[in-house]
């Protein structure tokens, strides 16, 4: 990612000067940053968005995934994260007092399931979303690192490929690891009938 902005902003300015149809954008503490994603990122994160697409369309579940949304984190004015994936509640929407306008959730109980495709800056998805996603009690986020590139001490030593699934218990977080033929296990998504190397491989 880059710095899109000198100008330091508030949420709110973010939204007004966040150019429409062009690039993608996130709010860090004030700073605009451009993200760039990959072409194999990208095709990662549509990878999930398909098939949970497809489960959510054959199991009828009220819910939708946005083409772009952004997480407000709960005690930040200045913050604006958007996922990768992004799995919605449409029952809860009326709730939301940005959606309508800004496309943007405030409220965890909004959110299914958040997906982090991680780049370079993997700090950001370990350290930084993780921290605000289980504050604003977001009930599932996972970290798909295809290529490996978090700390040791997040994916292990040797490092490699890995899916990290979170789950929000009693306000805090729990995590599964999934790798090679691992089953991914979901809470939001119990049908899910996919394994951690269907999806990693297409980054590879």
């Amino acid at each position: 990612m880059i710095q899109a902005a000198s100008k330091r902003m508030s949420l709110d300015e973010f939204l007004e000067w966040y150019p429409d149809g062009y690039g993608r954008f996130e709010l860090h503490e004030g700073v605009v940053v451009e993200i760039q994603p990959t072409g194999t990122h990208e095709r990662v994160a549509g990878e999930f968005a398909t098939e949970l697409g497809i489960k959510i369309r054959r199991l009828q579940l009220p819910y939708f995934i946005p083409r772009q949304c952004i997480i407000k984190p709960i005690d930040s004015d200045n913050s604006g994260f958007i996922p990768d994936v992004a799995v919605l509640d449409g029952n809860t929407l009326d709730a939301e007092p940005m959606w309508k306008k800004r496309s943007t959730i405030t409220k965890g109980e909004t959110v299914r399931l958040l997906i982090e495709v991680v780049s370079t800056n993997w700090q950001d998805d370990y350290l930084t979303k993780l921290a605000e996603y289980e504050k604003l009690g977001i009930p599932e986020y996972w970290i798909v690192d295809y290529l490996g590139l978090g700390g040791r001490r997040y994916i292990g030593n040797p490092k490699q490929p890995t899916i990290s699934v979170y789950q929000l218990v009693d306000d805090e977080y729990i995590f599964s690891q999934f790798r090679e033929n691992d089953r991914i296990e979901s809470p939001t998504f119990p049908e899910l009938n996919l394994t951690a190397e269907q999806v990693l491989r297409v980054g590879q």
